[in-house]
């Protein structure tokens, strides 16, 4: 057996550069580069081997959390196809990553984590961040990645990684179980060298699969549709990520079937597409929601069911509402005691449309589906120019990014006030042209994750949707787009603290309390003082971004057009009006209300709360035969 020694991390290296991906005859090498922050545990190992592979990029980042989001970033952008490796030294660095490996985890969006790790030989020990237990010595910071990583494993001796690393990209590349993978690596063991088997350097192509339905599980899809009076289609990020826009779109137009969105699955179809009612959910729009109340099937389709699409299970009111759910993973596909159909859902799309060759909506649904899209358009049109004064409302600031997009643009943002607006009202034109990390709503994200984006397609334009909260969070990366010359457009709305969270502070009762950002007062001995002054747009120049601070919608759209002829990175700063937000559309969100309190608002809050969780329902007679 011929070898090649080398140390474990050249061969790692080695190894990474040499896998690829394979679905639908298109094939391509999988890893694009390293992301990360050199420091003890991983310099003299993995930093050596990157220095002997540059077809393996490394790219230095102000923050190890930051890497791992704009590696999830550029997965999602790529439809799971790529991704991205994430290294960090032992100890601080390797637990920035672990918020970075629940969200992609919780995404299931392909990472691949090396983080240092403490010495295999022990003889030094304790060494500097090591974490000491008295019950074993086997333990360190690194055993925190365990439940957020769908493959965790620690390498004690060099021969170990020939085992592991394919097990590592069985499941990187697993449509149904991908997510974050953690392979901690002991520093001294990263440097010894072995005589590994030259085999392990070739090249090897991993197919995708596109897993097909068993004969049963579709018939009884189809007749659950078949016999379906006011069916709705609910497209999570399994559509985008299975590639299967132009399935759905053939499949909903011949049968007339509704198709509402997740925040994942938003741009499955074409806003202006006549069978997208749009967002669904806690978030959702008018449309769609009203056409969730009376479903009496619901298609899921790569989705998960998270408490946002089913507004805490009060969505589907319909008491004789079934499902049937299409999902590459089993636990999805069985959930609300749905029709399950395991398999891939643009295959299953295909396969459906052939079994159901007559099947189309009344002429009575399908005046109602038409009708109801005429009024959510309006009500956009509507929300897009409301001429506040003196400042915008927010939903005018979110038309005006859509009226300066161009038609294959990005949108991405995350957390806070931002994924409601958005969700409900951005008019999506093209598959991922819509972005938004709302599985673990995570605030930070937003900057790594569209220059991931941005790398992942050079030729569009990305606009990143923000609020200060957020970008108090972890603006360091503008630096890394300074370095990588990555341009993005970020969109920054001044809110003087949590808008969202205030927001829904307000609707519990509470006023608000702590999430504005004011200074402590001597007298209340709360933050309850003057508002905090921030000059945003000086904070992104000295990080060597373009910088605009817009005071009227008019000066806002101007920037724009200055930041689409910038070549860098540009921040555009805006305050919107207070108190003008997007309403609700019959849709609800469970969030517990103290059973007690001393405060009248919060028990007025609570008793509204009692009533609205009388519509939460269990879903689970629906696999029953009719």
């Amino acid at each position: 057996m011929k070898t090649r020694r080398m140390t474990v991390a050249q061969a790692i290296v080695t190894f990474l550069k040499n896998q690829y991906v394979e679905r639908d005859g298109r094939q391509n090498a999988f890893f694009s580069g390293v992301l990360g922050i050199f420091g003890h545990g991983n310099v003299a190992g993995i930093g050596q081997a990157l220095m002997e592979n540059p077809e393996l990029p490394y790219i230095l980042v102000r923050n190890e959390q930051a890497a791992v989001h704009m590696a999830g970033g550029y997965a999602k952008a790529n439809n799971r196809l790529k991704a991205f490796v994430c290294t960090s030294s032992i100890g601080p660095g390797a637990t920035n990553m672990i918020t970075g490996a629940a969200m992609a985890t919780i995404n299931r969006l392909p990472v691949l984590l090396l983080p240092g790790d403490i010495f295999a030989r022990r003889n030094v020990a304790p060494v500097l961040q090591q974490l000491e237990s008295p019950s074993s010595q086997d333990i360190s910071v690194n055993d925190c990645f365990k439940p957020v990583s769908r493959y965790w494993d620690r390498i004690y001796r060099p021969e170990q990684i020939v085992t592991a690393l394919p097990e590592v990209m069985r499941v990187l590349t697993s449509p149904s179980d991908c997510g974050a993978v953690t392979l901690a690596l002991p520093q001294d063991v990263q440097a010894e060298a072995w005589d590994f088997p030259a085999e392990l350097f070739d090249k090897r192509i991993w197919m995708i699969r596109r897993p097909e339905a068993d004969r049963l599980s579709l018939d009884r899809a189809a007749k659950a549709i078949a016999e379906s009076r006011k069916p709705l289609i609910i497209a999570g990020g399994g559509v985008l990520y299975s590639e299967a826009s132009d399935a759905l779109a053939r499949f909903t137009s011949r049968l007339g079937i509704p198709v509402a969105e997740t925040q994942a699955g938003k741009g499955s179809l074409p806003y202006n597409h006549p069978q997208c009612m749009g967002a669904i959910g806690a978030t959702g729009g008018l449309a769609a929601n009203r056409l969730a109340r009376e479903a009496d099937l619901i298609v899921g389709i790569g989705t998960r069911y998270s408490d946002f699409t089913s507004a805490s299970m009060t969505a589907f009111q319909n008491p004789d509402v079934r499902f049937v759910n299409i999902n590459t993973a089993e636990f999805d596909a069985y959930k609300v005691s749905a029709i399950p159909v395991v398999a891939d859902a643009r295959v299953t799309l295909e396969a459906l449309a052939e079994a159901l060759p007559h099947y189309k909506v009344s002429d009575e649904y399908a005046a109602q589906i038409a009708g109801l899209k005429q009024a959510w358009d309006a009500e956009v049109d509507r929300l897009f120019h409301l001429n506040t004064q003196p400042r915008p409302a927010q939903s005018e600031v979110i038309g005006a990014m859509w009226e300066a997009s161009g038609p294959r643009d990005l949108l991405l943002s995350a957390a806070g006030s931002h994924p409601g607006d958005l969700h409900k009202l951005w008019r999506t034109r093209t598959p991922n042209g819509y972005h938004l990390e709302y599985g673990y709503s995570t605030m930070g994200y937003e900057i790594p994750g569209a220059l991931g984006a941005k790398l992942a397609d050079p030729s569009r334009e990305v606009y990143v949707f923000l609020g200060d909260g957020t970008f108090q969070m972890m603006p360091s990366e503008i630096v890394t787009a300074v370095q990588e010359h990555i341009k993005i457009i970020i969109v920054l709305v001044d809110n003087k603290g949590f808008a969202s969270i205030g927001g829904l502070s307000r609707s519990l009762g509470m006023g608000g309390f702590g999430t504005s950002y004011r200074e402590r007062s001597k007298p209340s001995g709360q933050l309850d003082g003057e508002i905090l002054k921030v000059d945003y747009a000086a904070c992104a120049c000295g990080l060597g971004a373009h910088a605009i601070q817009a005071g009227s919608l008019v000066e806002f759209k101007a920037a724009l057009e200055e930041a689409k002829k910038t070549d860098r990175i540009t921040v555009v700063v805006i305050e919107t009006q207070p108190g003008v937000g997007v309403p609700g559309y019959e849709s609800w969100w469970d969030v517990a209300v103290a059973e007690v309190s001393q405060i009248e608002t919060v028990r007025q809050s609570r008793a509204q709360y009692t009533e609205a969780r009388k519509k939460e329902r269990y879903h689970l007679g629906t696999t029953k035969e009719k």
